[in-house]
């Protein structure tokens, strides 16, 4: 907004007081505009906002001042630890020892010193049984290093910033921040002037001022309350104008995070295509975990750097004994190997969701179901873009008598229409209890390739079977974390829990 024409009487006193105080010829500090106006610091700042919004006034951007820290002073007075070295050696300190000694250095200077001075190619090191490490000087060791010259440039400038270094001068300075207490930076304060109208109004501001001797900042009422209709008061008060077109403030009241509004639209997709949902615990013992999957008791997944385990003071339910066997024998005659029932009593922070899932059929055993459980997993890797420790999960369970690979296929299509994805594949794949076995595939617009995002297929007889279940039991699943970077755009997983404020208020509600 550029005004060209201001009411007088539609400045407030705070912006008059300002107007007042600013040199239409220099700019000015906060501080020192405080100082001039008398205003305290929160009246100053409302009333510059107000001031730009009319654009009477302008300011600049504040610049970062380079400026020495502790030991970049004592470095300027004393010399940097491998200028120091290379003097000790000058004057016949050639060892560790000696120059520890004579006090030339500390302990914990003495390695940075020596690393330094051989980069900087002031010294050579030799090595002997007697004395160890023997120092010997090159011949440029009197020229500056490029860290003793900034660091006398920067002693010697007062308001240095790094506009003002050259390129080199900028890959020296990277090296001098690297070093403790060297560097620091300090914001330079804001200062602010008079634009070409703020100059015209400035002049009219003054006389008015001249006319309004006392000048008080209360003298326009700017709130009428019920004590000035009641006695008749507002007959004699002079009201501020209001402008009615001046922006409104932004709102930003508490909101739901992205995650759980995303967590909450898949629940709903679930819930409309006549799913059930059901919930278990975090802590499973690792026989739900991986022996009722049909994993083997050797299997690489089993191993800590996949899985957390916990205390084995933990106790966790397996299943009852007739189960207990029959998942044993499946083991023995599946993978002809011995089974260790201490290993499957083992608790473990659940790796998936499917633990839920099982317990779910082998208690209820339905002919027909339609069930799923949303929650979280974890997994004991290194976190990275794409990899938490910990994760949602989602997955979807139906069991039936005449189900065929094709009706999984078709449920999840209409799963992914309903939370807004439409281009959609299936690959054929391999995981070790579901056959046959795919690969959900989307096409990513922006990525302008297809991404792999859920697991599905029939659970193998291996797994069912011990339970009681006959019928075919279709199952898919995948992290819900995977589906979020691919709805809010973004390449690093670790962004959803960033808790950037300014990037949770700018996604909207309905994607």
């Amino acid at each position: 907004m550029e005004n060209t024409q201001i009411n007088l009487a539609e400045l407030h006193p705070i912006e008059r007081k300002i107007i007042s105080s600013l040199n239409p010829l220099s700019q000015i500090s906060l501080t020192d505009l405080i100082e001039l106006s008398a205003l305290n610091l929160d009246q100053i700042r409302r009333g510059l906002e107000w001031l730009k919004y009319k654009n009477i006034i302008e300011s600049n951007k504040p610049s970062t001042l380079i400026t020495l820290d502790d030991l970049g002073r004592n470095a300027i007075e004393q010399g940097l630890p491998e200028r120091r070295l290379v003097r000790a050696v000058r004057n016949g300190n050639t060892t560790i020892s000696t120059i520890l000694e004579k006090g030339s250095l500390t302990q914990s200077e003495i390695n940075i010193a020596i690393s330094k001075a051989k980069s900087n190619k002031w010294i050579n090191i030799s090595s002997s049984e007697t004395e160890g490490l023997t120092f010997n000087l090159i011949e440029n060791f009197e020229n500056a290093s490029g860290e003793e010259l900034l660091l006398n440039k920067i002693f010697s400038s007062k308001k240095l910033k790094e506009v003002d270094l050259t390129n080199s001068e900028l890959e020296v300075l990277k090296l001098l921040v690297k070093r403790p207490k060297f560097i620091k930076f300090k914001k330079d304060e804001e200062k602010v002037s008079l634009t070409e109208l703020g100059k015209k109004i400035k002049t009219k501001v003054d006389i008015k001022n001249i006319n309004d001797k006392n000048f008080p900042l209360n003298k326009n009422t700017t709130l009428l309350v019920p004590e000035h209709l009641i006695a008749g008061k507002w007959k004699t008060l002079t009201f501020r104008p209001i402008d009615v077109e001046a922006k409104v403030a932004m709102a930003n009241p508490g909101r739901k995070h992205p995650l759980t509004d995303l967590i909450n639209e898949i629940r709903e997709a679930f819930t409309s295509l006549g799913f059930v949902e059901i919930d278990g615990d975090f802590i499973q013992s690792a026989f739900w975990n991986f022996d009722a999957l049909f994993t083997p008791q050797d299997h690489a997944a089993r191993d800590m750097q996949d899985t957390f385990y916990l205390s084995e003071k933990i106790t966790t339910k397996l299943g009852n004994n007739n189960l207990i066997k029959k998942i044993a024998n499946t083991h023995i005659l599946g993978w002809k190997d011995s089974w260790n029932i201490k290993i499957a009593k083992k608790p473990v922070l659940r790796t998936h969701t499917t633990p839920v899932t099982l317990k779910y059929l082998s208690e209820t055993k339905p002919d027909e179901a339609r069930i799923f459980t949303i929650g979280r997993v974890f997994r004991n890797e290194k976190v990275s873009y794409k990899h938490l420790v910990e994760f949602n999960q989602i997955e979807g369970v139906i069991t039936g008598k005449k189900l065929t690979l094709r009706d999984l296929m078709g449920i999840q299509t209409e799963f992914y229409k309903k939370i807004g994805i439409k281009k959609i594949k299936f690959w054929p794949t391999y995981f070790p209890y579901t056959e046959p076995s795919l690969q959900s595939m989307i096409f990513n617009s922006n990525l302008n390739k297809w991404i792999e995002l859920f697991g599905m297929g029939i659970l193998r007889p291996e797994v069912v079977q011990p339970f009681g279940i006959r019928n075919i039991v279709l199952a898919w699943g995948g992290g819900i974390e995977r589906i979020a970077m691919l709805k809010y755009e973004i390449s690093d997983v670790r962004e959803l829990y960033n808790n950037k404020i300014g990037w949770l208020r700018s996604l909207s509600k309905c994607q």
